[in-house]
C-alpha cells in the first residue's frame, strides 16, 4: 500500500466532510443563493487541490460571466475549474448519486444532466439560459465525456444554445496536465471504462502534477455550431501550443 496514497487519502476524506459541514453551516447563517454556493466551491476547491499536491497555472483571464467550454480529461476538471474560478458546473447525471461527491456537487449549484434523454437536456438548457443573467459563468465540457488527452472528441452544439439566442459571450479554456516525473499526461486522464476508485487511488499514489488552464478571449456567437466547431478549433489550438512549449 502507497504511503503517499494513503496520506492523500485521508487527507481528502477530512477535506471533504470538512467541505460538507461548510456549505450547511453556511446555509444557516445566511442566504442560501447560488452565488454563495459557487463561491463555497471555489474556495473548497483551492483547499483540496493544494492536499492534493495539485498545482494550478493559470494563462489568459478567467471570465466573471457568459458560458465557460473546456475539454475534458477527468473528474479533475470539476477541482481544477472550480479552483481556478467561482462558476456552475454541467455535470452528468451519475455523479448526482456518488458519495460525498454528489451531496459536495449538489451544495456547489452543479447541474446534472442525462446525456440519454432529451427531456433532461432540454430542462438543463433551460436552466442554464436562467443561470447566464447573474454574474456567475456556467462551465460545461461539449465533448459530452473524458478522454485520454491524445486528441479532442466532437463537440456537441446543444448546451451552446442559451449563450447564442441571449448574445451572452462564450469563453473557450484548453486544460492541460503536466506530470512532475515527466510521465504522459494520459496516466492522469480517466476514460473509457476505467473505474473510479481505482484510478482515485492511482492518482493519490502518483506524482505532483500542474494543472495548466490556459482562458481564451471571450466571443459572442449567432449559431450553436459555429459555437461548436470555432471553440473546437481554438482549444486544439491552445492544447498544441501548449505541448510545444512543454518540449
Amino acid at each position: 500500500m502507497s504511503l503517499r496514497a494513503l496520506r492523500r487519502a485521508v487527507a481528502l476524506g477530512l477535506l471533504l466532510i470538512f467541505c460538507l459541514l461548510r456549505s450547511w453551516w453556511m446555509r444557516l447563517v445566511g442566504p442560501d443563493t447560488l452565488e454563495r454556493r459557487a463561491q463555497w466551491n471555489h474556495s473548497c476547491a483551492q483547499m483540496v487541490i493544494a492536499a492534493l499536491g495539485i498545482r494550478l497555472k493559470i494563462t489568459g483571464t478567467p471570465p466573471d460571466r457568459g458560458l465557460l467550454v473546456a475539454n475534458h480529461l477527468s473528474y479533475l476538471e470539476v477541482l481544477i475549474f472550480g479552483a481556478a474560478l467561482p462558476c456552475y458546473l454541467v455535470s452528468k447525471a451519475e455523479i448526482a448519486s456518488w458519495q460525498f461527491f454528489g451531496p459536495l456537487a449538489r451544495a456547489g449549484g452543479t447541474l446534472f444532466v442525462d446525456r440519454g434523454s432529451l427531456a433532461s437536456a432540454e430542462a438543463v438548457t433551460r436552466e442554464i439560459a436562467q443561470r447566464l443573467k447573474g454574474p456567475v459563468p456556467v462551465l460545461f465540457f461539449p465533448e459530452g465525456t473524458s478522454s485520454d488527452g491524445s486528441k479532442l472528441l466532437r463537440f456537441h452544439s446543444r448546451l451552446f444554445t442559451p449563450a447564442v439566442e441571449a448574445s451572452i459571450p462564450v469563453t473557450a479554456a484548453a486544460v492541460r496536465y503536466v506530470p512532475d516525473n515527466g510521465s504522459a499526461e494520459r496516466n492522469l486522464c480517466w476514460f473509457d471504462d476505467q473505474e473510479f476508485l481505482p484510478h482515485l487511488w492511482k492518482l493519490l499514489g502518483g506524482p505532483n502534477f500542474s494543472a495548466q488552464i490556459e482562458f481564451g478571449e471571450p466571443r459572442i456567437y449567432t449559431n450553436r455550431r459555429t459555437a461548436a466547431n470555432e471553440t473546437y478549433a481554438e482549444i486544439q489550438a491552445m492544447r498544441e501550443q501548449g505541448a510545444q512549449q512543454a518540449e
